[in-house]
């Protein structure tokens, strides 16, 4: 497994995500019906977001206490996050929805929000040296 020992700049790009994706859940999960009317968008899919946005936020709250991180995982959050920005946009371009105005600006904000964490996390990816591989002995200690 190759992993990185990950910069302060990426824990801290981590746990921004982290903290982003957790007040999103919340506002999601707990006010998903006052908002579905003024967006335009669907009370059980926000919900549902929110719900699906708080295990997340615990992972990524997790890895950004980490110094040693799995390299693929690394790719696995910047590519999560990718995958969100453009399900975002499928949603104003695919019609799943009819978004109010205010509904468009908002999954354009969040969107836009992800895209700049992002960024972030691929800049303190950059700066995560690799770590040297550690061969593990019968018992699982690690060898020198």
């Amino acid at each position: 497994m190759s992993l990185i020992q990950s910069s302060p700049f990426l824990r801290n790009a981590l746990a921004l995500d982290a903290a982003a994706c957790a007040g999103m859940a919340l506002l999601l999960a707990t006010a998903a019906g006052p908002l579905a009317a003024p967006l335009g968008l669907p009370e059980g899919f926000l919900r549902g977001s929110g719900l699906m946005l708080l295990p997340c936020a615990a992972l990524l709250g997790f890895l950004a206490s980490r110094k040693l991180l799995p390299r693929l995982v690394v790719y696995a959050v910047i590519g999560g996050n990718l995958v969100w920005i453009a399900d975002s946009i499928a949603i104003l371009l695919l019609g799943w929805f009819a978004p109010t105005g205010l509904g468009i600006a908002f999954v354009l904000a969040q969107a836009a929000a992800v895209a700049i964490v992002t960024e972030l996390e691929v800049i303190g990816f950059k700066r995560s040296p690799a770590q040297a591989a550690i061969a593990l002995g019968a018992d699982g200690a690690g060898l020198r």
